[in-house]
C-alpha cells in the first residue's frame, strides 16, 4: 500500500476514532446528567406526595385515589405505597410501551435512575412508605435527540477535517511525487534535477538527490571532455582540425558499405606550390595558409550537413559528400572558393587541382580511389586550375521523377512489397543478443529487393519515411510474434520521421496493440538525427521506456562532445560507428577513446555495441575495450 494511502487511512481512522470517542463521551455524560436529574426528581416527587398524604389524614381509599390520579398524568412508571409491614396499600405500574428513541439505542445506553422514597405519617404514627419512579421515555427522547444532533455536528466537522486533511496531503503529494519521479528517472538512466520542496524533510531528500545528480553530470561532462580530446587527437589533423587520413578512409568505407548508403561524391584536392609558400613566407605563414584552406574545404564538406573533410597529407585534401551526385558543380564551387582564400599566399596563377568521382553503395573503395586519383592527376597535368571527373561505373538505376518515386514507394507500401532482412548482433562470447533488421523495398512483383540507401534519400525528400518506419515496426512485431525464441529485433527509425506530427502517436498505437512484445523490440535512431531533433527524440524515448522497449543510438561517436545532452533520455544502448572500429587493433588513439566511451556508458547503465566489425582481429580487440556486443560482416553467432 502506498504511503499516501496509508496517510489517508491514518487520517480517516484518527478522525473516526475522535468522532466516536467524542460522541461516546458526550452520550455517557448526557446519560449521567439525566440519571441524576431523574433521581432528584423521583426523590422530590416522592417527598411531595408523602407530605401531601400526611397532611390529609390518610386512609387506604384516599391513598389509592391520590395514587391513581397522579399516575394517570402519565409521567411515572411506578407509584407504590406500602404499610409499615411491607404490605402494598396501592400500586400503579406502567406497562412496557414505546420510548421516544429506538429500542437499540435504549438498550445500548440504558438510563437507570434511583427510585424516590418518602415516609407517610398519620399524626405521630407512620402510615406507610411511598416509592416513586418517573417515566424515562422523555429522558430517552432527550438523549436520542442530543445524540442525533451530535452525530450531525461531528459528521460536518469530520467532513471539514477530511477536506483540510486532503489539502494537506495534496500539498505533500506534489513534492513527494516529484522526489519519487526523480528516483524512477535515475533508475531509468535519466539524470534530472527537481525543484526543492517546501516541506523540510522532503527538501533535505531532494537537495541530496539533486546534489548527487549534479555531481554525476559534472563527472560525466569532465570525462566526456577528456575523451573528446582523445578522439580528436586520434582522428583529426592537429593543424587544420580536419579528419586525418586514417579516419577519412574509415568514414569512406563506412559510407560505401552502410546498409542505408545512397552513394555520394569523393573529391581529392591538391594545392599548388606549397613548397614555394614555405620557402618564401616561412613555416608560420605556411601553417596559416593550410588552416584557411582547411576551413574552406571543411565549409564545402558541410554544406549538406553530412559531409566529411580531411587533410590526407601535406598539400592534399579530400571531401566526402554522401548522397550527392553533382560532382562537377561541387568541385567547381570548391575551386572558386580556394582561389579566393589562397590568393594572398600565391605568386602564380595556379591554385589547386581537383579530381571528383561518384560512387554507389557496395563499390570497391580501392577502385574508387584509383579512379579519382587518376582524375586528379589529369587535372594537375593541365598546368592550370582544373577539375576532372573520374569515369563512373554504369548506373543501372532508371532515372525517375519525384512523382514517379512517390508513386512507386506508396505502391510498394500498399501492396506490402516490403520485408525485413536480419543481421546478427552478438555478445562478445558469440551469443546472439538480437537481430538488426533493415527494411527492403520492391517496386514490382518480379523486381529486386532494394536496400534502404536506394530509396531512403528520396523518401526523406518526399516525407515518406514515417510510413516506411511504421511498416518496418509492424513487420518487426509480426516477426517477434511468430518467433517466440527470438531474443530481440532492432528497427532503425529515420530521423526525419521524428519531424512528422503524427508519427509518435501512430508508432505507440502499433506497439500498444501488441504490448507483450514491446520488451523484445529495439528501436534506434542515428546519433546525428537524434541531436538534430532532440526534443522529439526525448519525448519518443520516454514514451517507449514506459512500454518496455529498448531505445538506443546508432552510428554513435562523431558528436561525442554533445554526449551531455543524452543524460535524461533513458537510453538502453549505444552502437558505435564503424569508422571508429575499423582497424581498432592497430589504432591506439581510437582504442583509448573507445575504452573511455565504454567506461562512461557503463557507469550510467548503457550497453555498448560496435558496428561494422570486419574481421576477427577487430572483434577480439573489442573485448579489452569494454564493449558488450558487436555487429558486422566479421561477427559469427556461436553454436555452443
Amino acid at each position: 500500500m502506498s504511503m499516501y494511502r496509508q496517510l489517508w487511512l491514518a487520517i480517516i481512522a484518527s478522525m473516526f476514532l475522535a468522532l466516536v470517542g467524542g460522541l461516546l463521551a458526550s452520550m455517557l455524560s448526557a446519560r449521567g446528567y439525566l440519571e441524576s436529574q431523574l433521581s432528584m426528581k423521583n426523590t422530590d416527587n416522592a417527598t411531595a406526595l408523602a407530605l401531601s398524604l400526611s397532611q390529609s389524614n390518610p386512609d387506604p381509599i384516599t391513598v389509592d385515589l391520590v395514587v391513581a390520579s397522579l399516575f394517570d398524568s402519565g409521567h411515572y412508571e411506578l407509584i407504590r405505597i406500602t404499610n409499615p409491614k411491607g404490605q402494598v396499600l396501592s400500586e400503579r405500574a406502567a406497562a412496557d410501551g414505546e420510548l421516544d428513541a429506538p429500542a437499540w439505542f435504549a438498550g445500548l445506553l440504558p438510563i437507570r435512575a434511583t427510585a424516590g422514597q418518602a415516609q407517610i405519617s398519620d399524626g405521630w404514627k407512620q402510615f406507610g412508605t411511598v416509592t416513586l419512579v418517573s417515566h424515562s421515555r422523555f429522558a430517552y427522547g432527550a438523549l436520542w435527540k442530543s445524540a442525533y444532533e451530535m452525530v450531525i455536528a461531528l459528521s460536518i466537522a469530520g467532513c471539514i477535517g477530511g477536506y483540510l486533511g486532503s489539502l494537506v496531503l495534496a500539498r505533500l503529494r506534489r513534492p513527494l511525487n516529484a522526489v519519487i519521479d526523480q528516483a524512477k528517472a535515475i533508475s531509468q538512466r535519466r539524470f534530472v534535477s527537481i525543484e526543492e520542496p517546501k516541506v523540510p524533510e522532503l527538501r533535505q531528500l531532494a537537495v541530496a538527490m539533486n546534489t548527487t545528480v549534479a555531481r554525476l553530470k559534472s563527472i560525466f561532462e569532465e570525462e566526456a571532455g577528456r575523451l573528446e580530446l582523445v578522439r580528436r587527437e586520434a582522428n583529426f589533423d592537429g593543424l587544420t582540425g580536419l579528419a586525418n587520413r586514417a579516419h577519412f578512409m574509415a568514414r569512406l568505407r563506412q559510407t560505401v558499405d552502410a546498409e542505408d548508403s545512397s552513394g555520394g561524391l569523393l573529391l581529392l584536392v591538391r594545392m599548388a606550390d606549397l613548397a614555394g609558400i614555405n620557402r618564401r613566407l616561412g613555416r608560420g605563414a605556411t601553417d596559416e595558409f593550410l588552416k584557411v584552406v582547411g576551413a574552406c574545404v571543411d565549409q564545402a564538406a558541410h554544406k549538406t550537413g553530412l559531409g566529411v573533410a580531411a587533410r590526407m597529407n601535406g598539400a592534399d585534401f579530400a571531401v566526402l559528400l554522401p548522397g550527392e551526385k553533382a560532382g562537377i558543380a561541387a568541385a567547381n564551387a570548391l575551386l572558386e572558393a580556394l582561389q579566393v582564400v589562397a590568393a594572398p599566399y600565391l605568386e602564380q596563377d595556379v591554385t589547386a587541382w581537383i579530381g571528383v568521382g561518384w560512387f554507389a553503395r557496395g563499390l570497391d573503395v580501392g577502385g574508387l580511389l584509383s579512379r579519382v586519383d587518376m582524375a586528379l592527376a589529369g587535372a594537375e597535368a593541365t598546368g592550370a586550375n582544373a577539375v576532372r571527373e573520374a569515369e563512373a561505373d554504369t548506373d543501372d538505376e532508371m532515372p525517375r521523377t519525384v512523382d514517379q518515386w512517390a508513386t512507386m514507394i506508396r505502391r510498394a507500401l500498399d501492396k506490402q512489397w516490403v520485408k525485413l532482412i536480419a543481421f546478427p548482433v552478438v555478445t562478445l562470447d558469440g551469443k546472439l543478443s538480437h537481430s538488426e533488421c533493415p527494411l527492403r523495398l520492391m517496386f514490382d512483383e518480379k523486381g529486386e529487393w532494394l536496400p534502404a540507401g536506394r530509396f531512403l534519400p528520396i523518401a526523406e525528400r518526399l516525407k515518406l519515411t514515417a510510413a516506411l518506419d511504421l511498416a518496418a515496426v509492424s513487420l518487426g512485431l509480426k516477426e517477434l510474434k511468430s518467433q517466440s525464441a527470438l531474443s530481440g529485433l532492432a528497427i532503425n527509425l529515420s530521423a526525419s520521421s521524428l519531424e512528422d506530427a503524427g508519427f509518435q502517436s501512430s508508432l505507440l498505437a502499433i506497439i500498444d496493440a501488441q504490448r507483450d512484445l514491446a520488451p523484445r523490440l529495439w528501436l534506434e535512431v542515428a546519433e546525428s538525427g537524434a541531436l538534430k531533433h532532440m526534443e522529439a527524440f526525448r519525448s519518443l524515448c520516454l514514451a517507449l521506456n514506459q512500454r518496455g522497449c529498448h531505445t538506443g543510438l546508432e552510428h554513435f561517436g562523431h558528436h561525442f562532445s554533445q554526449i551531455g545532452l543524452l543524460h535524461d533520455l533513458g537510453l538502453d544502448y549505444l552502437k558505435v560507428d564503424s569508422s571508429f572500429v575499423r582497424g581498432i587493433e592497430s589504432n591506439s588513439g581510437n582504442a583509448a577513446f573507445l575504452k573511455g566511451l565504454c567506461s562512461i556508458a557503463h557507469n550510467i547503465g548503457l550497453t555498448v555495441i560496435a558496428e561494422g566489425v570486419a574481421n576477427a582481429a577487430e572483434f577480439n580487440a573489442l573485448q579489452g575495450l569494454g564493449f558488450d556486443g558487436a555487429t558486422g560482416p566479421g561477427v559469427k553467432v556461436s553454436t555452443n
